[in-house]
Parts: C-alpha cells; structure tokens; sequence
C-alpha cells in the first residue's frame, strides 16, 4: 500500500530538478480575473504572488496541500550560504525554516569540509501548489539543499540560474558515483537529520543505501533519511509543524528502524526503476485547498 502511493504521488508531479534551468529574465504572468473564485487552479493563484500574505506567521495544511501566511524570504546571500535559481522566486518559507537554514549553514563548515550551502526550491511567497515541479514545498517547511559543495567564492547570477548540480548516483541508479560520493557528503546528511526540528530527509534510493553501508557508528539519525525517487542532485528537508500552529497537518513519524532492512530492496527492482505511466490526478483547486488558503492566497 505505502509502496503504491510513493509510485503515484512520482507520477501526479514531475519533480523540480536541480539541475533545470532558470532565467536571466523572468517574464510576469498576466493577472487572473477573480483569483478567489473556487473553481481556479491553485498553482495559477499561488504562483503568481509576488510576496508574502500579511498576518503573523501561520502555516496552514499539510506539506503537499497547504499554504502559507507571514512568510520571509531568505536573502539570496549569507556567510555560509547562496541561494541558487533564484528567478524562481521560491526562496520563502515559515520563520522558522529560514532561521533553520542560515544557523545551520554556519556549523557547516565546522562539521563538514564545506564552506556552506546551496539552497535550492523552497516555497513560493505565500506557499501553495507550484506552477511546475513539486507536490509538496506548500506550507513553508520544506527546502531543497543541493547536494554539491559549496565553493568558497559568490556564483554569478548567470551561474545560480544555469550551473548544474552534481549527480551523486551511478547511471545505473543501483549505487552512489564512487567519483562524488565522500565523506564530507555523508557528514552534510548527518548534520542535517540529527537536528530536532528536522521531520525527514529525502534522498535518492541510492543514496539510503551507501548509508545504509557506510555509516559505522551511530546510526540513529538513519530512521529520518527515506527513500524518494529524484533526489539524486538534492537532499529535500522537511521540517515539523511549529509548536504554535494549530492548523499545521504533521507528518507520520517515520518507521522503526534505520531503514536499512528488506524494504528498502524494492526501490531496486525494476518497478521501482522504470514506473509504468500512470493517470495523472487532477491538479488541486482553489475549492480543494483549506479554507483559509483562500483567503491567504489573494490577501
């Protein structure tokens, strides 16, 4: 049953790579006649807002049918971090997944040999479906790091909407590329998963499994890394509801375990590896998102 979903939800939406272009010049969409009426889609309405629904932060939904009010950008440069396809305009989220971010870039390079973080797709201003990619990043609590380095000197804008992010699975998709498969990769996931607000870690398949192999020592935080399909140029970070969110939809914890037993071998059989074509599901509609999405989304 778990296995059938995680096969429907790869074929409802095609993921956002991190390896897809943006744009030096972003074209604006025309504006929709009547954005509240129930009938619009939602990515149509949530991914023409340009900013941040007023109010006090509030994350309303789960993370692939939500939205999100109150919401800050995280600036495109930090000490220890750069934001990458920034035409995108998905560099938002809830207060506290921004602060997550930028504190945990600074213990980057004390705990690993990086200078800091790529940041890829994080929400869009007020949350919500996306226009392209992505079935969840919808309340703010969700956030793609790149799985490459950073280097110690600023991208040029050219470079954040064109360079490509590093493959770190074999063309097989059975294992890791030995070539870009380090330890400092698996110290950057280590960081990452054994911070408290840390819900989940989707990675590739692959990628749970040379954990699952070269982790020796503590191997506790291996439970929050899931298998995902994708996720083989990026680490996606799901963060828990904030204590003060009453409309905040959880996520289930993850399963005992590490995540290194029998299961994770179907991820490596040929239905797993090539899906079959599926139906896709209707895209969400103003008239499916929670009540108060809304009014957030044309506030």
């Amino acid at each position: 049953m778990i296995r059938a979903l995680f096969l429907l939800l790869s074929l409802i939406v095609a993921p956002a790579l991190a390896q897809d272009r943006g744009t030096l010049q972003p074209k604006e969409l025309p504006p929709l006649k009547n954005p509240g009426a129930p009938d619009h889609v939602a990515k149509e309405v949530f991914g023409r807002a340009k900013e941040s629904a007023p109010g006090k932060p509030e994350v309303v939904g789960f993370y692939s049918k939500g939205c999100l009010q109150g919401g800050v950008a995280l600036p495109l440069d930090g000490p220890h971090w750069q934001v990458m396809r920034p035409s995108r305009n998905r560099f938002w989220g809830h207060p506290d997944l921004v602060a997550f971010l930028q504190n945990v870039s600074v213990r980057v390079p004390q705990e690993t040999g990086r200078a800091g973080i790529l940041v890829g797709d994080m929400a869009q201003p007020r949350g919500g479906p996306m226009l392209t990619g992505h079935a969840s990043h919808q309340s703010g609590l969700d956030a793609d790091l790149w799985l490459m380095p950073m280097p110690a000197h600023r991208f040029t804008r050219a470079e954040r909407e064109e360079l490509s992010a590093t493959n770190i699975v074999r063309a097989d998709w059975l294992d890791v590329d030995p070539a870009v498969w380090t330890q400092d990769t698996i110290a950057f996931l280590r960081l990452l998963a054994r911070e408290k607000r840390v819900e989940r870690l989707f990675v590739n398949a692959a990628i749970k499994k040379a954990l699952c192999r070269d982790v020796k020592d503590d191997r506790s935080w291996l439970s929050k890394v899931r298998p995902m399909w994708g996720h083989n140029y990026h680490v996606h970070v799901r963060m828990t509801c904030p204590a003060d969110a009453p409309d905040c939809a959880p996520q289930d914890k993850p399963p005992p375990g590490d995540g290194c037993d029998a299961s994770l071998d179907w991820w490596f059989t040929d239905e797993a590896l090539n899906p079959k074509p599926g139906k896709p599901r209707p895209p969400l509609r103003m008239a499916d998102m929670p009540p108060a999405c809304r009014r957030i989304a044309i506030d």
